[in-house]
Formats: structure tokens, sequence, C-alpha cells
């Protein structure tokens, strides 16, 4: 097994872990990630349907790295907390 070592990924940010929780279900249910983080998401990032492109270990908050590189490819995981809020983490791809 590979070592991944980056990771792709997208990711939705709120202030409250059950508006993360609520999202986490409608992404279960089928609707797409990138819409909703298009109208929900708190980060900048939200105008490019949470894309936050690829990254390597040590360049985001712990708890949000643990998340991002333990998820499997097209894999939502979260809510993950951190000191920015939560976080619903889409890992789009790893290598």
């Amino acid at each position: 097994m590979s070592m991944t070592n980056k990771v792709n990924a997208a990711h939705i940010l709120v202030k409250d872990e059950a508006k993360a929780k609520s999202l986490l279900a409608m992404v279960k249910s089928g609707e797409d990630f990138a819409a909703l983080a298009r109208t929900h998401s708190e980060c900048p990032s939200a105008k490019n349907g949470g894309s936050l492109g690829w990254f390597g270990k040590g360049q985001m908050v712990k708890e949000f790295e643990d998340a991002a590189f333990n998820g499997k490819k097209g894999e939502t995981v979260g809510p993950v907390k951190t000191q920015f809020g939560w976080h619903l983490i889409k890992v789009v791809d790893t290598k």
C-alpha cells in the first residue's frame, strides 16, 4: 500500500456542528458537494465549490489534515472541528 503524501480536497466550513451534520446528510443523499459549498461554506474557497486543491502534510491545521489524509478518494469525512469551525472534507484524490 502506497503512502499518501498529497491530498486534493474540497471542504465546507460552517460555524456549528448541527449545520455541518445536516449538510453531511445532504451530501450523503446525493446532493452536489460543490453546490452546497458555494451556498453554505464560510471559507473563501466557497466560490470554487470548496476546492482547496492539492496539499501536503504540514500545510493544514492538524485536525483537518488528519481527517483528509485518513479519508478515501471520493469520500466525504466530517464533521471535523478546528479553530475555524466545523468542516466537511471531500477527498477528491490522493497521491
